[in-house]
């Protein structure tokens, strides 16, 4: 039985990786405050190392390990960010690592992985599974397997961008962040809950993999049918987590979809006026903010949205800058 993460073990948490992880800033554009009718702090997780938050969760798990642990090595799945994340946590503690990725992750997520030394399997998204080959590979070699969400240090690891976003001296009444397997909104969720408990806070995921959407609205863990490609490669997760699912059903206020087109869009838009390099996924929190997600909701007036990644290969980058040029 896998014990639930509290905020105890964000603020642990906070104490592994302090001196590792950054301290991501707060930006601010006066016309995207024009444009919505809100103030705006957006949560630059795409300036943190390896460019996401999922640095965060993976160096604290690793960290954690015992000298026993870490001399066995690691395996992680992923299509990107937490293979970067666990690759370079790894190689800063001296952890050898293997990081099993399917075939069309992104170009820049993969040399990423590589240049920090870890060993990439590859696998078919639509004919394999990637959980039964990193247990196999644990199995073999008697790895420590680091799920990328599902895993209380993971999630708590997480929850450090909720601690800073409530130390920050701003008064939230609002908070959005992307939803993909739920780590990022679970581990700022225990933070919030208790330093900021009046902030509402709200997710967003891509239109075609909305089990969030879904199951916040049945009130159960729904699971999705297709998995049809998308550019949010990062949030391509069929299913709430297993622990992540209970903390996100307490607290989040709504859930919002946002479409390929969308994230492009605001990618661009982020560029210009944040100054940022953002990825599909790691638009889509700001995207649902652009589509007018809180436009109604009367009494939330000062708003933060995360930022969560900016892993993006030279093409998509393009396509969406291609978007205002045009």
């Amino acid at each position: 039985m896998i014990q639930m993460p509290t905020f105890e073990d964000v603020q642990k948490a906070a104490e592994r990786i302090s001196g590792q992880a950054v301290q991501t800033p707060l930006l601010r554009s006066d016309l995207i405050d024009v444009l919505v009718g809100k103030t705006v702090w957006f949560k630059a997780e795409c300036n943190q190392k390896v460019g996401a938050f999922k640095y965060r969760g993976a160096y604290n798990r690793l960290s954690a390990m015992s000298a026993e642990e870490r001399g066995r090595g690691v395996v992680a799945y992923s299509s990107g960010n937490h293979a970067q994340g666990v690759s370079r946590a790894a190689n800063e503690l001296g952890i050898d690592a293997i990081i099993v990725m399917p075939t069309d992750a992104p170009a820049v997520k993969v040399a990423g992985v590589i240049n920090d030394g870890a060993t990439i399997v590859s696998y078919d998204r639509q004919t394999e599974s990637r959980e039964d080959i990193a247990s196999e590979i644990s199995n073999r070699d008697g790895r420590v397997i680091v799920p990328s969400y599902d895993d209380p240090y993971i999630i708590s690891g997480q929850g450090t961008v909720g601690l800073e976003i409530a130390k920050s001296g701003i008064e939230f009444d609002a908070l959005i962040t992307c939803i993909g397997g739920g780590g990022l909104c679970a581990g700022i969720s225990l933070a919030m809950n208790e330093l900021s408990p009046r902030t509402k806070i709200y997710g967003a995921e891509p239109q075609n993999y909305n089990d969030h959407q879904l199951s916040f609205t049945s009130g159960k863990r729904e699971r999705l049918t297709r998995t049809p490609p998308t550019l949010c490669d990062a949030l391509m997760t069929p299913q709430p987590g297993v622990l992540t699912w209970p903390i996100n059903s307490k607290s989040l206020s709504g859930v919002f979809a946002v479409s390929d087109l969308d994230c492009l869009m605001t990618m661009a838009i982020a560029k210009r006026e944040l100054g940022v390099q953002l990825e599909p996924g790691g638009a889509a929190a700001m995207a649902a903010l652009l589509k007018g997600a809180l436009s109604d909701e009367a009494g939330l007036e000062t708003i933060c949205v995360i930022l969560s990644g900016g892993n993006v290969d030279a093409e998509v980058a393009h396509r969406a800058d291609a978007l205002l040029i045009g």
